[in-house]
């Protein structure tokens, strides 16, 4: 409807100008884009996980501390069967104590990295039947298996035999979080310091 609304309004606009100003003209550009179907990411308990607080003597002095690893649901909900693809947004990027597909945990006051956070993608159910996940690295080129979330891949649901994306109206899979804390010795740790993850789940339309 608001494209709609709009061509009158432009039209009028060329119209006012061209008789206003006969010996001269401009331009002007229309953008947007129209997606095939709207589809919405959801995470169980509002994506929060919080592993509460933890002391200095319980990590690893020279070696990564591993948490408890946390399963969320994630649930994707199209208007229609769609083809799609979903990664990651990094919101603390930069602060990665590991490679870059895991997440960054923020920095202590000296500007040390507290550690990464890794995503992983389990018991993809997509309409009803159980699927699994492939990974692109090079922006959907080519294909191959992997159960991995991240800013650095696309991630997309296939079925057992194919390495190719299908076209999914309701997507239910579990999320798995894993976490590891930077080794104690290269962390400056005399007052508390908050682990500071965040990161945004993106839905790709092919």
């Amino acid at each position: 409807m608001k494209l709609c609304r709009a061509v009158p309004l432009v039209a009028l606009l060329f119209a006012t100008v061209s008789v206003s100003l006969a010996a001269s003209d401009t331009e002007l550009a229309i953008k947007g884009s129209i997606t095939p179907s709207a589809c919405e990411p959801l995470i169980s308990d509002g994506g929060m996980i919080d592993f509460g607080k933890m002391s200095v003597r319980q990590l690893n002095a020279d070696a990564y501390t591993s948490l408890p690893r946390e399963t969320l649901d994630l649930r994707v909900q199209c208007d229609g069967p769609t083809f799609f693809t979903f990664n990651t947004i990094d919101n603390r990027a930069g602060s990665s104590a590991h490679h870059d597909t895991y997440h960054g945990l923020g920095m202590t006051p000296s500007g040390e990295k507290l550690g990464g956070a890794g995503f992983g993608i389990y018991q993809l159910i997509a309409d009803g039947v159980n699927r699994r996940a492939i990974i692109s690295t090079d922006g959907g080129v080519t294909w191959q298996r992997a159960s991995l979330v991240s800013p650095v891949v696309l991630t997309a649901v296939a079925t057992d035999d194919e390495l190719s994306p299908i076209a999914v109206q309701i997507l239910e899979a579990k999320l798995s979080l894993f976490t590891h804390i930077a080794p104690a010795s290269g962390l400056t740790l005399t007052d508390e310091v908050p682990l500071d993850g965040h990161a945004t789940v993106q839905v790709n339309y092919l």
